[in-house]
């Protein structure tokens, strides 16, 4: 898996990558320089300050969490609640942009918040709440949308894939503007840092866009004349990219995302399967013919896949892991990674468990949580809307 440390993307590559012209930016947005995109491992150490840089991410409440989602997300975040002020939430506004089940979206959601606890998020460091309980999500929505151009969402490039799954016309709207969505999600909380995969980054560097045209369209002294502090409206957030584990392949295939949505739960793995279902999934999962294991082989997907999932869930260094295991075969390697994933995930179902039973405690969790989240949410409705002239 690359490392993120020192990666810079300068502001004209950005555009290029997205298909945005430039020029055409800068004509209608901001004519100074777009600060530099740099992605911030989870492992580096934050500026110093008096005062926590902030953190928020989320995960979708369809299907039930995965091993990738633990992975890649979930079990950094752990990590992050002791060095930043956190938002973590539920995103159950994302959950209906493509067909979902109506009668499992609650039972999910709260099923989601119930594994945030039991993976080890804090509420004593760290804010948990769904994200339709805070209202001020779908208002910045509407705001930012009246500032984004709709090319930019047309090139987004999970829009144009999902679209063609839906049937291109058929696809709804609520497909081509949840990007909008997901950057007021990050806007809102004025958001230092965001915990992204690879694959998310056209993401965050779009709310990055529009944080920063919203900042030259409304900001600055446009803003102070009408009774606002001027300067800028949003922070520009910044990706931070876990160093191991950002992105968790298939089970099935080597050169996909474990994804809740893939059709076959053989290619997952599930937070709150039994014991003998992960041994079986380990045991039929697809590998190689190659002799021995090795990390960072392109001819080897599965094998890099599998060696970094036993490297974390074991709490071993990629040398160890290695070392270990260089000279073993499948047959011997697969019943050890079973384990290492069972022993790993046992006292997150077992936990689990206990908060499921106490429904009154994990709703005032949630209530809490959303009651923190909108606090600082309306500061931030409040500031646009005055500097957009709303009669407040």
């Amino acid at each position: 898996m690359a490392h993120a440390t020192g990666l810079i993307l300068s502001s004209s590559s950005r555009f290029a990558r997205l298909g945005y012209s430039t020029s055409r930016f800068l004509r209608h947005a901001n004519p100074l320089p777009v600060p530099r995109f740099r992605c911030f491992c989870s492992d580096e150490t934050p500026p110093s300050s008096s005062v926590k840089k902030r953190v928020v991410s989320g995960v979708q409440p369809t299907g039930s969490i995965h091993l990738g989602n633990y992975l890649g997300a979930i079990k950094n975040w752990v990590t992050l609640q002791d060095t930043y002020e956190t938002l973590f939430f539920i995103v159950d506004l994302h959950a209906i942009t493509l067909p979902y089940d109506v009668q499992e979206l609650r039972k999910a959601t709260r099923d989601t918040a119930a594994l945030y606890l039991a993976c080890g998020v804090d509420i004593s460091k760290a804010s948990v709440f769904v994200q339709s309980h805070v209202r001020a999500h779908v208002e910045l929505m509407w705001l930012l949308s009246s500032s984004t151009p709709i090319g930019w969402l047309q090139k987004m490039t999970q829009f144009k894939e999902k679209s063609r799954k839906e049937g291109g016309e058929n696809a709804s709207v609520s497909l081509l503007t949840y990007p909008v969505l997901m950057a007021a999600d990050i806007l809102l909380y004025k958001s230092d840092f965001v915990p992204v995969g690879e694959d998310q980054k056209q993401h965050l560097e779009l709310a990055r866009d529009l944080a920063q045209r919203v900042n030259y369209l409304y900001g600055g002294r446009k803003w102070k004349k009408l009774g606002g502090r001027g300067g800028s409206i949003f922070k520009i957030p910044e990706p931070l990219i876990p160093q191991v584990g950002a992105r968790v392949m298939s089970l099935t295939d080597g050169l996909s995302k474990m994804s809740k949505s893939a059709p076959s739960d053989q290619s997952r793995i599930n937070l709150l399967d039994s014991k003998d279902l992960i041994a079986d999934k380990i045991k039929r999962c697809k590998t190689d013919s190659f002799a021995g294991l090795e990390f960072d082989n392109a001819e080897r997907p599965e094998c890099n896949n599998l060696l970094s999932v036993y490297q974390i869930v074991s709490g071993k260094t990629k040398e160890e892991v290695m070392e270990e295991c260089k000279d073993m075969s499948w047959g011997t390697f697969k019943p050890l990674l079973a384990d290492a994933v069972i022993e790993h995930l046992s006292p997150i179902q077992v936990r689990y468990e206990e908060i499921t039973a106490e429904s009154a405690y994990l709703d005032k969790v949630l209530s809490e949580g959303a009651d923190r989240a909108t606090e600082i949410a309306e500061s931030t409705i409040h500031n646009l809307k005055q500097a957009m002239g709303f009669y407040l």
